[in-house]
């Protein structure tokens, strides 16, 4: 069973109780509180196959990096890599290899798989396509955990291709109980708090970042700055401590619950409207948007500013096209520069 992480707290404490391991800039933060016994199980537990093309490769670099400043310490686990990725538009060519490999390599009981522009220029078809051929292979291979990713920031903000799929994965994780490393989102982030949703692959802010501060070197990291492959090493490393029962940062992460509070929407069930409500501690940019399950985002009800205090929006069952909606489950998803958290609700018409 899956351990209690960052996002799957704030979810077990605000309502449902989901197992969702999502690997972003809080996992980054926390890497530093990850117990020095984490390492050397996750070494001795985990064998891992890995297809990736350049991007992916960022964390490969990251997990160098650390190696190169801790060699005992932060030593590699064992990965079978292989030049591939995800590819586009509902490509399922990785598939089969994976299946390959699998299936004459029972030691292997972590599979990796990244994007290479493929979310940049998908379609929610494409991107359902991608997440039902997940959850196929781990029905065939329930011994094995599967990493879910994002794909890189490419410089088309909220409105874009890329943000939409990735959101779309994001969700359908959150209510699946996946394992998720957000490769856009650690890159999003800087250390301080700051959100770059315009940001691009190159990670300009990196740059800037480094000028003020110290920050370790590479030979290179592929499209980006070395710091953006350090930040992903450490999501890595972050993300199989929880995999393999974390939990490490519970008081930490329970005292950071307490910068929102999201409730329970009402009425729940509802029809044909209902209302939403959240606290905030402090004024900042917030996102509340509404998905279906499948992870297919339908509304945004705000993204911008608001003060500190209580908030309240109403939803009226219909899409941000001003369609009606079908009865269902939905999600509802607050986001903030420091965390995000998310409930379900039942529209019935």
């Amino acid at each position: 069973m899956k351990s209690v992480t960052f996002l799957s707290l704030l979810i077990l404490l605000a309502g449902p109780t989901w197992g969702a391991i999502i690997a972003d800039h809080a996992g980054v933060a926390a890497f530093d509180q990850i117990p020095a016994a984490q390492f050397d199980d996750i070494r001795a537990n985990y064998n891992f196959f890995y297809g990736h093309t350049s991007h992916g490769s960022q964390i490969m670099t990251g997990l160098n990096m650390l190696v190169d400043e801790d060699p005992a310490l932060y030593a590699r686990p064992t990965f079978r890599e292989i030049s591939d990725d995800l590819g586009h538009n509902g490509d399922t060519n990785w598939v089969q290899p994976t299946r390959d490999w699998l299936d004459v390599h029972p030691e292997c009981n972590v599979v990796m798989w990244s994007w290479c522009g493929g979310c940049s220029d998908n379609t929610e078809a494409g991107i359902s396509i991608y997440l039902a051929a997940m959850e196929g292979l781990e029905a065939e291979y329930p011994q094995v955990t599967f990493i879910y990713m994002t794909g890189h920031l490419d410089g088309t903000g909220l409105e874009g291709v890329l943000y939409r799929s990735n959101n779309q994965i994001r969700d359908y994780c959150l209510a699946h109980d996946k394992v998720l490393f957000d490769f856009a989102d650690i890159e999003s982030w800087d250390p301080d708090g700051n959100y770059y949703p315009d940001e691009t692959d190159a990670c300009y802010w990196c740059a800037d970042w480094c000028a003020t501060h110290t920050c370790p070197g590479c030979n290179s990291c592929a499209h980006s700055h070395c710091f953006n492959c350090s930040l992903k090493g450490k999501g890595f490393w972050w993300m199989m401590a929880q995999v393999n029962g974390g939990g490490f940062a519970a008081v930490d992460e329970i005292q950071r619950v307490c910068d929102i509070q999201l409730e329970q929407n009402h009425p729940n069930p509802f029809n044909p409207e209902t209302e939403i409500r959240f606290q905030l501690t402090k004024a900042g940019w917030v996102s509340l948007e509404i998905f279906r399950v499948t992870g297919q985002r339908v509304i945004c009800l705000h993204e911008g500013v608001l003060d500190e205090g209580n908030h309240s929006f109403r939803w009226d069952g219909r899409d941000g096209d001003g369609y009606d909606v079908s009865s269902g489950i939905y999600l509802y998803r607050l986001r903030t520069a420091d965390q995000e958290t998310s409930q379900k609700m039942t529209l019935i018409k």
